[in-house]
Order: structure tokens, then sequence, then C-alpha cells
């Protein structure tokens, strides 16, 4: 057991993201197996697939995975399906571009209470200090 402090807080913050990564991979693992299920019975194949491929990007977004072989999985999953003939609906993650985005206006400057415009003042230059000779 840690005899110092942050060190005990270190043991109980690793307990809490050990279960919160294993709960994540439980998912990840019976979202494929379902997919994979669906594949060779050919039931649901399209549903299953997107669920398997939001619990890997799931994954892949909290760490629990590398985004690599997250990225590799989605597309064995792909394959498989095209394989077995099944219709598979794939998110598209380009970003779609309808209309060109407009440039902002300029920003009027802010305004004083008063109602006039703020203007910057000159920097103010402090008087040189008189040498005195010593006589």
């Amino acid at each position: 057991m840690p005899i110092i402090k942050s060190a005990k807080k270190r043991v109980r913050v690793m307990a809490k993201a050990t279960a919160r990564n294993a709960a994540t991979k439980r998912t990840l693992k019976s979202a494929v197996k379902t997919f994979q299920a669906a594949i060779k019975g050919g039931k649901k194949a399209a549903e299953s697939h997107a669920a398997a491929q939001s619990a890997l990007d799931k994954a892949g977004k909290k760490n629990v995975m590398h985004p690599n072989k997250v990225a590799r999985k989605k597309r064995q999953m792909a394959k498989a399906a095209k394989a077995a003939n099944q219709k598979i609906f794939v998110k598209s993650t380009k970003v779609k571009v309808a209309t060109p985005v407009k440039k902002a206006a300029a920003k009027k400057p802010v305004r004083q209470a008063q109602g006039k415009p703020a203007a910057k003042k000159a920097p103010v230059k402090k008087p040189v200090a008189k040498k005195t000779a010593k006589k």
C-alpha cells in the first residue's frame, strides 16, 4: 500500500479509470461479436455494423484503443460485410460544405458611455531627470 497521499489518490484514480476502460472494452467486444453473428446469420447486419462502428469510435476517442487500430478494425468489418453481400451504411467522416462561408464583418470600435468613440491615448513620457554637478 502506498504511504504518500498523492500515491494513494493515484491508486483510487487508476481504479476508476480501469473500471471505465473495462466497460468500454466489454461494450466494444459485444458489439463486434453481434456484428459477426449478423454477418453469418444474415440478420440486421446494417444496424449491428453501425453499432460496432460507433463502439469502435468511442473506444478510440477514450484512448482505450489506438486510432490506427480503430481504423483498421472498421476497415476489416466493412470488408467482411461486403464479402457477405450485406448492405452497410458507412458514416462519412468528411465534412460537407453546402455553401461558401462568408467572412465576418469587421467589428466596430467600442464606444464609451458618453457616446464618443474610444481614442487611443499617446503614451506619456516621463521628464528626464536633471543632472546636477557637484561643486
